[in-house]
């Protein structure tokens, strides 16, 4: 990248090079508005699903106009897993949008994206359609409300890539939680996630009177209970994903009698444990467990088409930032907010563990240090922490955010106070102006939270 990047105030104790998105942009942004040139882009989902947003370049006569398009690329990238979109209409120089069209033909983290918002979630080719600002489509943004239903017997389930999560409600009150060990990024059957799942629902409905409703979190994409991107299936073949995977929730419905079930991205059910619990709205809700999870709650307690996907979204832009181990791309979401953030930083913290041991294992390793008062643990919490304030600063440039709900496995334990209180701490020093309140649940909600709050995503059948 051409234009200078901005270290922090507050450097990442064991990530010195950590150079953040937002300081970044920020000061683009600065440069570019004193003589810069208007770029608009539309976001489109479905004719009836559109986002439109706008920024400045450096005009073509700027010495350092050649680091528009890594601005762009990068604002783009953030704006497409945060909104999503099988088609990019844009309005800006010419020269740009060619440049932005052969990104997502030819490179490979382009490559990823186009493929994965085209083929796997809208189902349709990828594109990005150059135009003028007169012919650029209007913004449509549905939202609905999500949840809140707790009559009845019902179930709650949260899939993640290290364990499953199940909580039984009986009118709103909890009778039963657990969570259970799983590793399903290695099945290549579906009928081995379907087990899991179903196992997991008996455990729970073996403390009800009866079953009325089921509720489900997951990582991916979902529409109408169908798995459109979903990590949890990235073993199965595509043709058998295809004839089984894509519809799995649909034959746990069937086998439960045809209940009302619904099964949404568990982003958004943190959003939503975190509106129910704080009976607050704009929440942006994130959980740092197997990967980064986020949900948004709108200020009107509505949640959007949005994919919100931020473990995507790009947040550092040291350009020797680890890489995301599936599309590739570097500095983005998922290797700053997880396990694998805290298994990266394991080796620099000077803790040496057993490379073949299970990721979440290393986890409760650390933080069984962390309780022993073990300072290199410590400085792994405290670098997390630095990345966690620099990065909500830039979720708050693209979302109105008045409450954040941090909760997921990373944050147990002693070494969740020193993630808030660092991340609290960059904020006051580095974003002064910025009004954001930041939450965390206690420890059960933490771990089974999303869980219960799934549980009360279904409306129950009206009796005629």
């Amino acid at each position: 990248m051409a234009w200078p990047l901005i270290p922090p105030g507050i450097t990442p104790i064991l990530d010195p090079a950590f150079r953040p998105a937002v300081l970044a942009t920020r000061a683009f942004d600065q440069e570019a508005h004193r003589a810069g040139v208007p770029v608009s882009v539309a976001l489109e989902r479905d004719a009836h699903s559109i986002s439109r947003f706008v920024t400045t370049v450096l005009p073509a006569q700027h010495p350092q106009a050649g680091c528009n398009f890594r601005h762009l690329e990068r604002w783009l990238k953030f704006l497409l897993w945060s909104r999503g979109g099988g088609r990019v209409h844009f309005a800006g120089p010419v020269e740009l949008g060619q440049q932005l069209q052969q990104h997502f033909r030819a490179s490979p983290t382009g490559k990823f994206d186009a493929w994965l918002m085209g083929e796997r979630v809208y189902e349709r080719p990828f594109e990005v359609v150059v135009t003028t600002p007169e012919r650029l489509p209007q913004a449509i943004e549905p939202s609905a409300p999500l949840g809140r239903h707790w009559d009845g017997c019902r179930i709650g389930f949260d899939l993640g890539a290290s364990d499953r999560k199940v909580a039984a409600l009986r009118n709103g009150e909890t009778v039963f939680s657990e969570e259970v060990a799983w590793n399903p990024k290695v099945f290549t059957d579906p009928q081995q996630h379907f087990d899991g799942i179903m196992d997991s629902l008996q455990r729970a409905a073996a403390h009800l009177p009866r079953v009325d409703a089921i509720g489900g979190s997951s990582a991916g994409v979902y529409v109408n209970n169908l798995v459109k991107v979903a990590s949890l299936f990235r073993g199965v073949p595509d043709e058998l994903f295809k004839q089984r995977g894509r519809e799995i929730f649909l034959e746990i419905k069937r086998a439960w009698g045809g209940i009302p079930l619904e099964v949404v991205n568990d982003g958004e059910v943190t959003a939503l444990a975190g509106a129910m619990t704080l009976n607050e709205n704009a929440v942006l809700g994130i959980a740092l467990g197997s990967s980064e999870a986020a949900g948004y709650v709108t200020p009107d307690g509505n949640i959007t088409s949005w994919l919100n996907e931020l473990a995507f979204a790009p947040v550092d832009y040291n350009p020797n930032a680890p890489a995301d181990e599936w599309s590739g791309d570097r500095g983005c979401g998922a290797q700053y907010f997880s396990q694998q953030c805290v298994d990266r930083l394991l080796p620099v913290a000077g803790i040496a563990l057993d490379p073949k041991m299970p990721v979440p294992e290393k986890l409760v390793e650390v933080q069984t240090l962390m309780a022993k008062g073990d300072e290199r643990a410590a400085r792994i919490y405290h670098t997390i922490g630095a990345y966690l304030g620099y990065a909500i600063a830039h979720y708050c440039d693209f979302y109105e955010v008045r409450h954040l709900l941090i909760l997921g496995r990373v944050t147990s334990g002693a070494g969740g106070a020193i993630i808030l209180d660092d991340a609290k701490q960059v904020l006051r020093q580095e974003f002064p102006n910025l009004r954001v309140q930041i939450h965390t649940p206690d420890e059960k909600e933490k771990r089974h939270g999303q869980a219960m709050a799934a549980a009360s995503l279904p409306r129950l059948f009206q009796n005629p």
